[in-house]
This record gives C-alpha cells, sequence and structure tokens, in this order.
C-alpha cells in the first residue's frame, strides 16, 4: 500500500468518527430539543439549518467521503486479500450505503417537504411532529451506526494489514 493511500485510510477514518459526530448531535438532542418548541420554532430552525448545511465543511467532508468511499471500497475488494480487504471494502460500502444512500433516499426528501412549508401553518406543525422529526431523526441515527460502523471497520482493516505484514516481514 502506498503511503499516500495509507494516511487517506487514516484520514478516513477520522472523516467518518466527524460525520458520525454531527449525526449523533442530531439524534442526540438537537432534533429533541428542536421538537420541544411546539412546532413552529423547530421547523423554522430546521429549515436553517437545512440550507446553511451546504455551506460548511460538513457538506464537503459528507460529499467527500462518499467519494473517497467508493476508492476505499474499490482497494479493499480488488487491492487486497483476506479479512483486511474485506473488512476495509466492508467499511467504504457502509458509508455508502448506511450513510450516503440513506440521506439521499430519506432525510433529503423529508428535508425538501419541510423546506416547503410556511412554517406557522398548522400542516407544518402536525407533518413536523408527527412525520419529520421521528422518521427524520430514526433514518439519522442509522447515518450515525453506519459513521461509527465504517470508522471501526476501516481501522480494524487497517491494523488486520498492518499486523499481518509485520509478522511476514
Amino acid at each position: 500500500m502506498s503511503t499516500a493511500f495509507y494516511f487517506l485510510m487514516q484520514f478516513s477514518i477520522l472523516a467518518y468518527a466527524l460525520v458520525g459526530g454531527v449525526f449523533l448531535a442530531f439524534s442526540d438532542f438537537i432534533m429533541r430539543s428542536l421538537a420541544q418548541t411546539g412546532g413552529h420554532g423547530g421547523v423554522e430552525a430546521m429549515q436553517v439549518i437545512n440550507r446553511e448545511v451546504f455551506r460548511w465543511v460538513f457538506m464537503t467532508l459528507f460529499l467527500g467521503m462518499a467519494a473517497v468511499s467508493v476508492a476505499v471500497a474499490a482497494y479493499g475488494g480488488f487491492g487486497l486479500t483476506g479479512p483486511a480487504g474485506a473488512l476495509i471494502m466492508t467499511a467504504g460500502l457502509v458509508y455508502l450505503i448506511g450513510c450516503f444512500g440513506v440521506t439521499v433516499f430519506f432525510n433529503v426528501p423529508m428535508n425538501e417537504a419541510l423546506a416547503g412549508m410556511e412554517t406557522t401553518s398548522g400542516t407544518a406543525r402536525e407533518y413536523w411532529m408527527q412525520t419529520y422529526v421521528p422518521r427524520w431523526t430514526f433514518w439519522n441515527s442509522v447515518r450515525t451506526v453506519a459513521c461509527v460502523v465504517s470508522a471501526a471497520l476501516l481501522l480494524l482493516g487497517l491494523l488486520w494489514m498492518t499486523q499481518s505484514q509485520s509478522t511476514t516481514a
């Protein structure tokens, strides 16, 4: 493994954990706090969050790690053999499916539906309390777990690979 790819995988472990940490904050206390606003404040705050998320470091990490995960999965699947390759490949696939895929197919459509609502309407409050908060938080928790699992699998794969290289050297 090249030094550059080794460092990319180390960076990926940290990036998976950072993205997962943001998702954890939302699942753990941010959504619960926004839900306690009675609806209107939570809807407005989440609409602002969903607009602002595109302008910061998080989106660069989130999208960038989708692309990096393709490379990680391909390297694990085609460039390595044995348990290390399987762990590394699985790490990339878990992020792609459990984090990126869940975002695209579940969280984003709910965000788009919420974005089109008038914050003070009864429809928005009902959607917010009955649909958005429980479902969005569930799928966000899936993303959290996927990021943690990706970081752990990649770390284990890297450790397995370096341990097997040191025992054969």
